[in-house]
């Protein structure tokens, strides 16, 4: 199921079409990329959460990375990306009314993650293979920080979301994103 929502999947970018092949090649060389032990590369699911006027984006401050940034999480197990994002989004935010604008992927990226510790133990460095989904919701719905991943969720002009990103890596896929979606407007 997994293997062939990515092969569907049609590449925005240079960067997601080279990152659709590496993918590929990693699911067929990796037999565990949905679970953690595999500490070289496993499976992410994350969320670009916007407002129904596309203005705003649901932001998390995350507290390992010291940064503003989209919600997401491992698989664990989980092969359904999109339940895994959702089940994040829920978790991170305190909303449970999610409108899912797309079905399928909305974006594409294997994403380096830096050594750092997490919950009293070292995690090595390794990559992130994620798959991006949007989703919709009402900025009136109460929103609720989850006090052990993050220190403030908060609705973002959608243009300032590369503002206000502490990590560099992630400024060309919010801008990438905010694209995509502008696109999806025209």
């Amino acid at each position: 199921m997994l293997r062939e929502q990515i092969e569907k999947y049609i590449p925005y970018n240079q960067q997601e079409k080279k990152d659709k092949e590496v993918i590929l090649k990693y699911i067929d060389t990796f037999d565990n990329l949905l679970v953690r032990e595999n500490e070289f590369a496993h499976f992410t699911a994350s969320n670009w959460i916007v407002n129904p006027d596309r203005t705003k984006v649901l932001m998390v401050f995350h507290n390992i990375y010291k940064s503003w940034s989209w919600t997401g999480g491992h698989a664990d197990g989980d092969e359904n990306l999109l339940h895994v994002a959702i089940k994040e989004a829920e978790e991170e935010t305190g909303i449970h009314n999610f409108k899912v604008l797309e079905d399928s992927l909305f974006s594409l990226e294997l994403i380096t993650v830096d050594g750092h510790v997490k919950r009293g133990k070292y995690i090595s460095s390794h990559i992130h293979i994620n798959g991006t989904f949007l989703l919709e919701a009402d900025e009136n719905q109460k929103i609720r920080i989850k006090e052990d991943e993050n220190s403030d969720v908060r609705w973002i002009n959608i243009e300032d979301s590369i503002k206000v990103t502490n990590e560099p890596k992630m400024i060309p896929i919010y801008t990438k994103l905010i694209e995509k979606l502008n696109d999806m407007k025209r």
